[in-house]
């Protein structure tokens, strides 16, 4: 993930967020929303299968302050330029959990710390704990949505008859 120039076109299967903020970056880049995703989103095969419906729009996010973007936007840059730094590997090198540059490695640890204090102070211990949480959130999410009345609203249209 990444941002792009303006005026690149995406194609079918590719993913975009117009207009995003480098914190939106952080978020979708996080070991937390990673961990949403591969609870929740589908597989092609053994690999999953990012939708913006099942992958992005459930994601429990919370409400952040200015400083806690300011605080993303910094280490999201710095992840941005550890890649840009080995500018000879493709990302699936990059990413392989033997040969990641410590650097890049050290930048998205300090990017998945930023993104979690969003949630709470106290460090998770576990995964699990981390989908608990975000799980415990989302059904808050669909409380709310509940409550306000929009949720799963759809237009009532009257059935066609067979003759």
């Amino acid at each position: 993930m990444g941002f792009l120039n303006a005026g690149t076109v995406v194609n079918n299967s590719t993913q975009a967020i117009y207009n995003a903020k480098p914190w939106h970056l952080a978020m979708v880049l996080s070991k937390i929303h990673m961990i949403w995703v591969r609870a929740v989103s589908g597989r092609l095969e053994s690999r999953i299968r990012y939708s913006s419906e099942l992958s992005y729009n459930t994601f429990p996010f919370p409400t952040i302050t200015e400083m806690q973007k300011k605080e993303l936007e910094k280490h999201v840059y710095k992840v941005l330029s550890e890649r840009e730094a080995h500018t000879e590997k493709t990302l699936a090198q990059l990413y392989d959990p033997d040969k990641m540059p410590d650097g890049l490695r050290d930048a998205h640890y300090q990017l998945d710390i930023a993104v979690e204090r969003c949630y709470r102070t106290k460090p998770f211990e576990t995964d699990e704990e981390r989908l608990e949480y975000l799980f415990k959130l989302y059904e808050q999410m669909i409380e709310e949505e509940k409550s306000k009345g929009t949720l799963f609203e759809t237009e009532s249209k009257p059935k066609k008859k067979k003759k």
